[in-house]
């Protein structure tokens, strides 16, 4: 049974249209995620659902008696935080309830249950508000960001919780590890239309490249045409006077075994050239703010072309951390930040700092004219980018680059702040939740980036997918200390179950201290990839056999034979095109079902290296016969 429907809905702003006559359900069990770029109107198909935005056109019915629990983007929220989340329960009364202490503990820790909702931070009322739903029962949950404020650690508790107790939900979120934590199925929203994906975002992304693979292959399958109709021409007789060469690679368009994303050694021998031995260290480092102490005799070494992530509940001191490397260390709302021990730069050190602030620049200036002004261009691994050519990557495309800053979202800002940093051309980044604002195509294209960028690289992230995709180690901040995870964020997780069980956060025993570099061990990945493509497919067929005469044309009995295997191969080739029309015909038909469209794929794949041979062997014996 759906819950609820939209029906041949439509909405526009302006003259950018966000639903184009989408008609869709959402059924009882149903665990859906909704992906697509910023702006594309996902906000505004969750609010449709939740009955909280007008339509221009269409509708939205919902099953009798159904129950929604619906958390926007921006919460209304009035009263104290224990009146919002618990309903004036007494203490004794809400912690009896598993579930409901379960809440309070993972999204309310260190937030006072007194305080009244208009005294709390940005971040703390969203994690009210998100306590609030969670600890009632709905028959679906719609969830338009819910990990935002939330650190790896609530998150992963978050991603628990919904699998445990909701029923039926409807997420927008833009982490990636989130979505294939608690999703089954993928809505993807473009150009109006909504496009439906089984799985979650790992199996989305495999469908989307299936689909991209078999439009390429039909796109060669067109171009192709071309060279049949050359063959065709050449049976008569201007064309056999020419005697043109047909020799080409089977057009075979394989989903190869990618190799590792960056070439760690390359990248570590380009970074020791820039940054030489020394990049940052901390040694017998203290730092407190007020009357907080956030770092505790901390020594640490960041060397050449190290990638480290660091991960830690809020405030814990990682954006102190990263200001104290960067020289930059302001005085906060608790006081004078005092330090002790020593701070080393290296003399050819060349700081990016990625702030959570966007840096001021001037408001009238145009985004490309913003970036022209520090620098035109900018060679990224062995690729020179125009300012143009990364603003069009970040997903500033077209007359957004021509927008004046002023005129731009905070997700656009975003975008052009690490887009001034990249031109700057550092050799050290250092970056404070990149992933803040952008949406999964931004942040595909930032991973790529950072793929061929030779340089040390420093992040902080609750974006799991991110810390995991860009950086090859991850450090822990916790009881003043940093500490080497080799396990990663797995390991974080694990380790601070157990300390929060124990009442306290393990040192020495538990996490080890992160002293010396944070690299670990520096031989290069093992095993080589596979080569990306098909080799040529070589057909075991001969040509016509006998002595041609003396004006070198072939014999009788050769153009006989030749001409018997010319139509031997037509009907085989007749045969293959009719095999993949039907073939197209499935894959158009299960285009949801990702593991039906590998298998079909493969069948296609096969059937159109056999067709290629074919048509090459049709090409040789014409040849011959044209002779």
């Amino acid at each position: 049974m759906n819950l609820v429907n939209l029906e041949l809905a439509a909405k526009a702003y302006h003259e950018r249209v966000l639903l184009d006559h989408v008609s869709l359900g959402v059924a009882a069990g149903q665990r859906i995620g909704v992906v697509g770029r910023n702006g594309t109107g996902k906000t505004t198909l969750l609010a449709a659902l939740a009955g909280t935005q007008n339509l221009d056109s269409g509708r939205a019915t919902r099953a009798r008696d159904i129950t929604i629990g619906y958390l926007p983007q921006a919460e209304s929220l009035a009263g104290s935080v224990s009146e919002i989340v618990l309903g004036g329960l007494a203490e004794h009364e809400w912690a009896a309830d598993p579930r409901s202490r379960s809440v309070v503990e993972a999204l309310l820790g260190g937030i006072d249950l007194t305080a009244d909702a208009g005294q709390l931070s940005g971040g703390e009322r969203r994690r009210t508000a998100l306590a609030a739903l969670l600890r009632r029962s709905y028959d679906l949950l719609l969830l338009d960001e819910p990990t935002n404020h939330l650190d790896v650690e609530a998150i992963s508790w978050l991603a628990g919780y919904l699998r445990q107790y909701a029923r039926s939900y409807v997420i927008v979120t833009h982490d990636r590890w989130f979505l294939d934590a608690v999703t089954e199925l993928t809505w993807e929203l473009a150009d109006g239309q909504v496009h439906v994906y089984d799985g979650g975002y790992s199996a989305y992304v495999l469908a989307k490249a299936e689909r991209a693979r078999i439009a390429a292959a039909a796109d060669q399958r067109r171009r192709n045409l071309m060279r049949k109709e050359l063959a065709w021409l050449r049976r008569g007789p201007p064309a056999r006077t020419s005697k043109p060469k047909f020799r080409i690679e089977a057009a075979t368009a394989l989903i190869a075994d990618e190799p590792p994303a960056r070439d760690g050694v390359e990248l570590a021998r380009l970074a020791a050239a820039r940054l030489g031995k020394t990049v940052l260290e901390l040694d017998d480092v203290c730092v407190s703010a007020g009357e907080k102490s956030l770092l505790r005799h901390v020594t640490w070494q960041l060397g050449p072309g190290d990638r480290v992530g660091l991960v830690g509940v809020n405030g814990t001191g990682k954006t102190t951390l990263l200001r104290l490397l960067s020289g930059d260390l302001p005085v906060p709302e608790t006081g004078p930040v005092t330090t002790t021990g020593v701070v080393v730069r290296g003399s050819t050190v060349r700081l990016g700092y990625l702030t959570q602030q966007p840096p001021a620049v001037e408001e009238d200036l145009r985004v490309l004219e913003a970036a022209e002004r520090v620098r035109g261009s900018a060679v990224i691994g062995r690729r020179e980018l125009s300012a143009s050519q990364l603003l069009e990557r970040l997903g500033l495309r077209g007359d957004r680059q021509w927008a004046r800053v002023g005129d731009l979202s905070g997700g656009e800002r975003r975008r052009l702040q690490l887009l001034l940093i990249l031109l700057a051309e550092p050799n050290v980044l250092l970056l404070d939740e990149p992933t803040n604002d952008l949406d999964i195509e931004t942040l595909t294209e930032l991973e790529d980036l950072l793929d061929g960028w030779p340089g040390s690289v420093v992040v902080v992230s609750h974006d799991r997918y991110f810390i995991e995709r860009v950086t090859d180690h991850v450090l822990g901040l916790a009881d003043e200390q940093l500490a080497f995870l080799p396990g990663g964020i797995d390991e974080y997780l694990t380790i601070r179950e157990r300390a929060v069980r124990a009442g306290g956060f393990p040192q020495a025993g538990g996490l080890p201290q992160a002293g010396g570099s944070s690299q670990a061990g520096g031989s290069a990945q093992a095993g080589g990839s596979a080569q990306a493509g098909g080799s040529r497919q070589a057909w075991a067929g001969q040509g016509p056999t006998g002595r041609q005469d003396a004006s070198g044309r072939p014999s009788a009995a050769q153009q006989r034979a030749g001409q018997k295997e010319l139509t031997r191969l037509e009907r085989q080739i007749a045969r293959l095109t009719e095999d993949e029309a039907r073939l197209a015909a499935d894959l158009t038909g299960h285009a949801s079902d990702y593991a039906r469209l590998i298998e079909l794929g493969q069948q296609l794949r096969a059937l159109q290296a056999e067709r290629s041979a074919l048509e090459e062997r049709w090409l040789t014996v014409a040849e011959e016969l044209g002779g």
